[in-house]
């Protein structure tokens, strides 16, 4: 059947969308076995050589020890700061900058006001120093909101190479609902990213081990800010997450039977399946291509990462989930995003599924931003409401 015009408007106008920064680069296929050393024996033997046995091997070792490779200790070196939030910026879009400079401009001149950011030490090191400091955006609901229920709390994590303004907005509706909100910065990501990089590339790259680390510490991360908040006299506890967030979400609340909400803003079953038929990720199936890997292969070394690894793991523990996927997207084909539904029906998961008439990067476009929005903020504070109930 013939595309409708309806459907070619909006791929056309999704594509254009994922080709308008120029700031993508192509890097070389890395195995990043020195990433993983710390866990994995395989990764430690360099005698074993390298390759997509061996990187496989140690998908296959670390899957089965998930409990371990995910575990930690919890930071204590909790800390609020007060300062002017920043943009941090990932594109090189004259607009983009424009608005960074006004953001300064507004700082500097105290038409700004400072926010409150919840700051530590991850307890997954890495080799960059303002990587492994956790920053997460504070959103305190008002005690008048909070009264005659359990304090709820929701940990809110963007799309990758978003900025830092990025969700801002669902955290202060959550804030009405009298849910406090952390808004929390993925590793690599704004405050977070090396001096280096102009986008949030390390966190998902062609070097499998660092793009796994980058997993496993975001999932830690995740885990020690339900802490923070359970010591802040917190009792009930969600989770958001879009795209790229969306996979550490699930995984963090695969792991951590504390999240009892759980909202997934574009979800799929496996992370090697989005890089290589993604519009997003076409510089780094680039580097595999020319490497000549398949994508059947690049599955397989990213099985670690990936929601499909575990999702029997998330059925295990009572919970409440939000799945929304939009018919036209580019990046996380609609395929996949059916196949979480799936396999949600199939294990008897608790959930609710929302569809976007767009793509992926349309859903942050009028008006489908809008819906978006209806469609997170209603199924969060409805989720809510009903454990408040339960208690």
């Amino acid at each position: 059947m013939p595309q409708s015009l309806y459907a070619k408007w909006m791929y056309a106008w999704e594509t254009a969308l994922t080709t308008r920064d120029t700031n993508r680069i192509v890097r070389p296929l890395e195995w990043g076995f020195d990433w993983l050393e710390d866990f994995s024996p395989l990764a430690a033997e360099s005698a074993n050589g390298g390759g997509f046995e061996r990187m496989t091997a140690i998908n296959a070792d670390i899957v089965r020890r998930a409990d371990e490779f995910f575990s930690y200790r919890t930071p204590e070196d909790f800390r609020l700061e007060r300062r002017h939030p920043e943009l941090f910026p990932t594109n090189v879009r004259p607009e983009t900058l424009a608005q960074d400079a006004e953001l300064k401009r507004q700082a500097e001149t105290g038409e700004l006001d400072e926010a409150e950011f919840l700051r530590f030490t991850s307890a997954v090191r890495t080799r960059y120093p303002e990587n492994d400091t956790v920053n997460a955006r504070w959103y305190p609901a008002p005690p008048e909101k909070q009264r005659g229920k359990p304090k709820q709390a929701i940990v809110v994590m963007p799309q990758w190479n978003a900025d830092a303004f990025s969700h801002n907005a669902l955290c202060t509706l959550f804030n009405r609902f009298g849910i406090s909100a952390l808004r929390l910065s993925k590793p690599y990501h704004d405050i977070r990213r090396p001096s280096e990089l102009e986008r949030s590339d390390y966190a998902v790259s062609a070097n499998i081990g660092r793009t796994t680390e980058a997993c496993r510490q975001a999932v830690v991360d995740v885990r020690s800010c339900l802490d923070w908040l359970q010591h802040q006299g917190y009792e009930q506890f969600g989770v958001l997450g879009t795209s790229l967030g969306s996979c550490y979400a699930f995984i963090a609340a695969a792991f951590d039977a504390r999240l009892r909400v759980c909202a997934f803003n574009h979800a799929s079953t496996w992370f090697g399946d989005v890089v290589w038929q993604g519009q997003s990720t076409r510089h780094i199936r680039a580097a595999f291509e020319e490497a000549g890997l398949t994508q059947d292969q690049v599955r397989e070394i990213f099985a670690i990462v990936s929601p499909m690894s575990y999702m029997q793991r998330f059925a295990a523990n009572p919970k409440r989930a939000l799945v929304v996927h939009a018919t036209y997207d580019l990046t996380f084909p609609l395929e996949f995003s059916l196949d979480v539904l799936k396999n949600f029906d199939s294990l008897g998961i608790d959930y609710v599924s929302k569809v976007l008439p767009c793509g992926h990067y349309t859903t942050g476009e009028t008006p489908y931003k809008f819906l978006d929005g209806w469609y997170l903020g209603s199924f969060v504070y409805k989720a809510f409401k009903e454990l408040a109930r339960k208690a």
